[in-house]
């Protein structure tokens, strides 16, 4: 046949009329296939636990959670734990899994089984401000015993909420020991930097800041008392000169006038008129009086001087004495006032360098007190920190905090949800006829037969004058007649058989009768 001829309407009835018995024939064994693999397919059922999502019972304001964490990552965070290798063969020991197979299997097969049939999804919902937010997760657990499916599924759930309280208790615990370590880290620390303030501050105790106005002002009295003392001392220097005048005039004979001018030495009275002049003073005073002991000491001093001296010079001696000891106290006087001098000088020498040092003393307490307040900040925020630990530490352990909640136990199923046998049906009644037709288009590319008088006139190249048409004979027509009853016994067939199966996987003929005269009546 010429490849630029092209098959006609009547063509492809011809092709169908031709190969009608195949077309039938593939769509019945491909459907039959397709119901065959539905039937025999093992059902599934699946048992599914909800675990709320329930936020912390305590305001936030008041309490902060130290979870702040999605609660897709929290959950994801928990099926990896959950379905660890350990807790996955645990299950499978005690409830005999993929223990009835026709070949055993490896823990490794067993857990890949496993997993694969666990399923964990997650229910969200849209929170203005936040976006979706997930609220809720389901798991579910897939296996061919309806009882075996719900009591793994019992299973997981429970690991689910243990392993939940477990990490969450866990974090809060580890959280308030590592601050309750770092406290006492900074608190040691703090110590010490107390400690070596306190060091400091006692051995510049005389330079500190603090102390500086005090040493101005106690630098300046010292000042003022020394030249005070310094003037008594002056005043003391010109009376020790005058008294050694004194005793110059008095070793000459001559005494020596307030003034400074000298005059003769005038004559004592004689030893009995004293002795007479201190009896009777001591009937009006007693020994102690300035009277009485200025007499006794004449009396004294001419006794000692002998009675072979004369008067004069026994007064003479007297004012020698007398000048002699006014120096001697002048001279104490001088030696105080100028040990007094040396003192204060001393202590304006200490005032002067504890001033000088206090800029040094200040940058050396300015540094330890920064350090020492740093440490203070750094201690105080650690334990604010650690205190806040605590009490969401006491919030997990009280279950106060944000918590997976069981919503809905898992429940015995009733269907299984594998396999979806109307869905393969479905898709058999739409193999069929496409893979029935794929077959017959397959033979005719293959097959280069002539079937019309279009095709006859491209493959000669010619015109047809006559074309004399089929005529059968009668076995023909009834081998004809034959394979359309054939044909309509199988049509007959194949609806009984859907309406079978519509009847036993979808729906019951009954009640799709009255659902669809309810719709359209």
């Amino acid at each position: 046949m010429n490849a630029e001829y092209e098959l006609s309407l009547k063509d492809y009835i011809a092709i169908i009329k031709d190969r009608a018995l195949l077309l039938g024939v593939s769509i019945v064994v491909i459907l039959a296939a397709t119901v065959g693999v539905a039937m025999s397919m093992p059902p599934v059922y699946e048992s599914t636990g909800t675990i709320l999502v329930e936020s912390q019972q305590i305001s936030p304001e008041l309490v902060a959670s130290n979870n702040t964490s999605f609660a897709d990552e929290r959950i994801e965070v928990i099926r990896q734990r959950v379905m660890t290798r350990e807790n996955l063969l645990q299950i499978i020991d005690k409830y005999h899994l993929f223990a009835d197979g026709s070949r055993p299997l490896s823990e490794s097969d067993k857990i890949d089984l496993m997993r694969n049939s666990i399923v964990v999804t997650t229910l969200s919902t849209f929170v203005k401000g936040r976006g979706d937010t997930t609220v809720a997760f389901n798991v579910a657990f897939e296996h061919k015993r309806p009882e075996v499916a719900k009591e793994v599924a019992d299973e997981l759930v429970t690991l689910f909420l243990n392993e939940n309280m477990k990490q969450r208790t866990e974090r809060a615990s580890e959280t308030t020991e590592f601050l309750t370590q770092e406290a006492n880290k900074l608190g040691a620390e703090l110590a010490t930097l107390e400690n070596q303030l306190a060091d400091f501050k006692q051995a510049h105790a005389n330079a500190l800041p603090e102390n500086q106005a005090l040493r101005m002002s106690m630098l300046s009295r010292a000042e003022l008392e020394f030249r005070e003392v310094d003037r008594d001392y002056k005043n003391a220097q010109e009376e020790l000169r005058l008294l050694q005048l004194e005793l110059s005039a008095a070793n000459a004979g001559l005494a020596t006038k307030p003034d400074g001018s000298t005059r003769p030495i005038e004559q004592p009275q004689d030893l009995g008129s004293l002795k007479a002049e201190y009896a009777r003073l001591l009937t009006k005073y007693t020994e102690a009086h300035p009277d009485v002991v200025a007499i006794k000491r004449k009396i004294q001093a001419l006794q000692d001087a002998g009675a072979g001296s004369g008067a004069g010079a026994v007064a003479v001696n007297l004012d020698v004495a007398r000048a002699q000891a006014k120096i001697t106290a002048a001279q104490d006087n001088i030696a105080s006032l100028a040990q007094q001098k040396r003192d204060l000088s001393q202590k304006m020498s200490g005032y002067e360098a504890d001033i000088l040092e206090a800029p040094q003393v200040e940058r050396g307490l300015v540094t330890l007190m920064r350090d020492h307040d740093n440490a203070r900040k750094k201690y105080e925020e650690i334990r604010n920190k650690e205190m806040g630990a605590k009490i969401t530490e006491s919030l997990e352990q009280e279950n106060k905090a944000e918590r997976f909640v069981l919503l809905e136990p898992p429940l015995l199923p009733e269907k299984p949800v594998k396999p979806n046998r109307k869905k393969i049906v479905a898709l058999g009644l739409v193999l069929a006829p496409a893979g029935g037709g794929a077959l017959v288009m397959l033979l005719e590319m293959l097959n280069q037969r002539v079937r019309s008088v279009g095709a006859l006139e491209s493959v000669l190249g010619k015109r047809v004058l006559v074309a004399v048409p089929f005529i059968a004979t009668q076995a023909e027509l009834a081998r004809r007649r034959k394979w359309l009853t054939i044909l309509i016994a199988g049509g007959v067939l194949l609806a009984v058989v859907l309406l079978l199966v519509v009847h036993l996987f979808y729906m019951p003929l009954d009640l799709l009768l009255i659902k669809t005269l309810s719709r359209f009546g």
